[in-house]
């Protein structure tokens, strides 16, 4: 009886062992992606910097631009936090995320020193035309390649429910279409339309953070 219970208790301290690892990577993961909607202020923080009349509002693109920086931290600890777990399911995939990840914080990090430029050398017109083109290739193309990687992944592992990586992939599809019509003209980067087509990815971004602070992972296919 001994036998079986000393069994049991090394049993009992291995699940814990590795259930505890998994629990807290989803909290960490969670809790990044909450914090690249940080930079929703933005909208309204940049919008004087977009009129040809620019002429201050220093300290609300500064800000804006901290934000974004945190962001662009904040989407590189989604991957390092995710990679334990997903590397299970494909480790190719799942260090591809890592550097999709790492390409869009570094377009971030180029946009905000371009507005940070802007705003030293009052010259914004052509800089913070750049600054929409990084956020076009970075924020657009490369979430959308973001979503299509970890969504794979998850709806592979059922991790989380699949309605949350099947959402993630009606986001990325909209979003490709999204940044070609901006890229070719047929509507503006800040238009409404633009804006709606964002919205479901956005909601799967969100959503997965919540749920995974909340729930954490299921016992999917390890």
């Amino acid at each position: 009886m001994k036998t079986i219970d000393n069994a049991s208790i090394a049993i009992s301290e291995t699940d814990t062992f590795s259930i505890n690892p998994h629990g807290k990577t989803a909290l960490a993961a969670g809790i990044c992606y909450l914090l690249t909607f940080i930079s929703i202020p933005t909208i309204v923080l940049y919008s004087p910097i977009h009129h040809q009349n620019y002429s201050g509002a220093d300290t609300a693109v500064l800000v804006g631009g901290i934000l974004e920086i945190i962001v662009a931290l904040a989407g590189m600890g989604t991957a390092i936090a995710l990679y334990p777990v997903l590397k299970m399911q494909h480790e190719g995939l799942a260090l591809g995320f890592i550097a999709s990840r790492t390409l869009e914080a570094g377009t971030i990090f180029v946009g905000v020193a371009f507005l940070f430029a802007a705003v030293s050398l009052r010259h914004t017109e052509t800089l913070v035309v750049l600054y929409d083109r990084m956020f076009l290739i970075g924020q657009s193309l490369i979430s959308a390649i973001n979503a299509v990687l970890l969504g794979f992944l998850i709806y592979r592992s059922r991790l989380v429910p699949r309605v949350l990586p099947i959402l993630g992939f009606v986001g990325a599809a909209l979003l490709l279409i999204s940044w070609a019509a901006i890229l070719f003209g047929f509507m503006g980067r800040l238009s409404p339309v633009a804006g709606m087509m964002g919205l479901p990815i956005a909601t799967w971004e969100f959503s997965l953070g919540l749920y995974l602070i909340i729930k954490g992972f299921k016992n999917g296919k390890q």
